[in-house]
């Protein structure tokens, strides 16, 4: 399974980019899982329901199974956020999976960078970007710089930094 990145700021568009990218990648022949990484308080369950009352009963995980799809809740306990290597043996293989956020690991990735926001370039302090999307002219930026809005090329990029072919044989 090859791992792909996309970081940036808050707000820089790599949810959106990456809506984009999924489709883009599939058509070309590749199958894609992802992992999202937040620094919010998610909850996917709902009080009242029979899998939350398993929870807060104490399970560690628990698995909401339906025809349309299945779910593993897995509850920290007071334990350390997961690391990205704790997770990936848990998804399918895939061919390619991409990861939004975990900006620290030390996989490959696209910095996202929407000029608009002022932000300062992640770039310079981490050696894993290999490039950058942005939505303006970046100067002086000693990487490939790709169109934030062009999921073609950026997915052509990935899929070639990668060394996947650009359209996977069937």
């Amino acid at each position: 399974m090859k791992i792909f990145g996309l970081a940036g700021w808050s707000g820089s568009g790599k949810t959106t980019l990456l809506e984009k990218l999924l489709p883009t990648l599939i058509r070309r022949g590749y199958s894609v899982s992802t992992i999202k990484h937040t620094h919010h308080d998610v909850d996917l369950d709902k009080p009242g329901k029979d899998s939350h009352r398993h929870r807060a009963a104490g399970a560690t995980e628990v698995v909401i199974a339906a025809g349309a799809r299945w779910a593993l809740l897995h509850e920290n306990r007071g334990e350390p956020e997961p690391e990205v290597e704790e997770l990936i043996p848990r998804l399918v293989p895939v061919d390619l999976l991409l990861i939004e956020g975990f900006k620290r690991h030390a996989h490959p990735k696209i910095e996202i960078h929407r000029k608009g926001l002022g932000k300062p370039l992640r770039f310079p302090e981490d050696a894993t970007v290999v490039a950058v999307a942005s939505d303006g002219n970046l100067a002086d930026v000693p990487l490939p710089v790709l169109d934030l809005n062009d999921a073609e090329a950026v997915a052509g990029f990935i899929l070639t930094h990668l060394g996947l072919a650009p359209n996977k044989a069937p």
